[in-house]
């Protein structure tokens, strides 16, 4: 499956990914809320295991495509956490040469409407580490709701380290009837059931 709006394209993974994939996650900039950067080897398991969970559900996290402007610019998608598969999360990574330029939300936008209306979801949540402030504003700015009572430790993190201490926020597709009237190009999304 192919999702569009015209500056965005998420789209299933292939094999010229693999390269850009592991320059993203190599760089300490790119993953300074995550406990360490990745070797090429878990860079491809990661994009492996990535490919491998779409299949099995259906949705995931898809390969981002910047038409005209990136064959590959990181990932956007839904995604079953391994710590908690009731639940539905929402996730991105961008190279960093993309941030600032409002491709994270409108690509998550994209990706919250095809969970909703492709996918049947009833609620999709998104986390990520207290100290990930830019990540935590695009979830404000997706019109997420956030519960102090929700934050949680991450499960595989010692309760003591940096970024065990996680923020969680909430989308029901309900509240997403309303929100998503702020994002006007979901009207002309495009939906493409076939790979390239």
């Amino acid at each position: 499956m192919i999702l569009e709006t015209s500056r965005v394209r998420l789209r299933p993974w292939e094999e010229s990914d693999l390269a850009p994939f592991r320059t993203l996650n190599a760089d300490p900039a790119i993953m300074r809320f995550f406990p360490a950067p990745l070797t090429h080897e878990e860079s491809d398991a990661l994009a492996a295991s990535l490919q491998e969970r779409m299949q099995r559900n259906g949705f995931g996290l898809w390969a981002l495509e910047l038409p005209g402007i990136a064959p590959f610019a990181g990932f956007i998608g839904l995604n079953v956490p391994s710590f908690n598969p009731s639940l539905v999360e929402i996730g991105w990574r961008m190279h960093k040469n993309f941030w600032g330029r409002g491709f994270a939300t409108e690509g998550a936008a994209l990706a919250m409407e095809a969970g909703f209306s492709l996918f049947s979801l009833k609620d999709i949540c998104s986390f990520t580490a207290t100290l990930n402030t830019p990540s935590q504003r695009v979830m404000q700015r997706l019109g997420m709701e956030h519960r102090p009572e929700d934050d949680f430790n991450h499960p595989s993190l010692p309760p003591d380290h940096r970024l065990s201490r996680h923020v969680l926020y909430r989308m029901s597709k309900k509240r997403w009837g309303t929100q998503k009237e702020r994002f006007p190009f979901l009207r002309n999304m495009r939906v493409t059931e076939k790979t390239r």
